[in-house]
């Protein structure tokens, strides 16, 4: 009876089972027979139409190099000349940041987001702090770090209504209840 149950089993997967297995198939490229288009380097970057890949030549796989574009381009173009073009370095954690002289954050836009881990750092869980060019300062609940964002993108801004409308104001925070003479 067991016999004839495992004669059953074998017979049903080889039932199933092709009887020639495919092979693993390549094909190679031949580099010679593809047309050498250059690669723009970050200083040659002018505009914005300098910012799209050349593509990759027919019959080809193309690379993040070839087909990225825009500020995926520009980051991958700053990396191979060893620009760190959006400074993603970590905040000065060596400190805790005063009113007087606060961590210093940069942004090229009108808000930035930062995550105060506390003094010294892993100190307590990351909170998550918003400012803003109108609201450029905002202090760690937790361990009471001021941060500050420092604006360096462009100085003139035609898009700074928001869509909001001109009677938009912006909501208010528990820093609006704070005594001046605290700030």
């Amino acid at each position: 009876m067991l016999l004839q149950r495992s004669a059953l089993a074998i017979a049903r997967r080889a039932a199933v089972a092709p009887a020639v297995r495919r092979s693993l198939a390549t094909s190679a490229v031949r580099r010679d027979a593809v047309p050498d288009t250059k690669i723009k380097g970050i200083k040659e970057v002018k505009t914005v139409d300098d910012l799209f890949g050349p593509g990759a030549p027919a019959g080809t796989v193309p690379t993040d190099v070839e087909q990225s574009t825009g500020l995926e381009r520009l980051e991958i173009l700053g990396k191979m000349e060893s620009v760190d073009v959006f400074d993603m370095r970590p905040l000065d954690a060596s400190r805790l940041g005063t009113l007087s002289n606060p961590v210093l954050v940069r942004s090229a836009g009108e808000e930035q987001f930062a995550g105060c881990t506390g003094v010294p750092a892993d100190s307590h869980n990351v909170i998550w702090l918003g400012m803003t060019r109108e609201r450029p300062v905002e202090r760690c609940p937790e361990c009471g770090s001021v941060y500050k964002m420092e604006y360096v993108g462009p100085q003139e801004d035609h898009h700074h209504d928001h869509g909001h409308g001109h009677g938009w104001k912006e909501p208010k925070t528990m820093a609006d209840y704070v005594k001046p003479e605290y700030w």
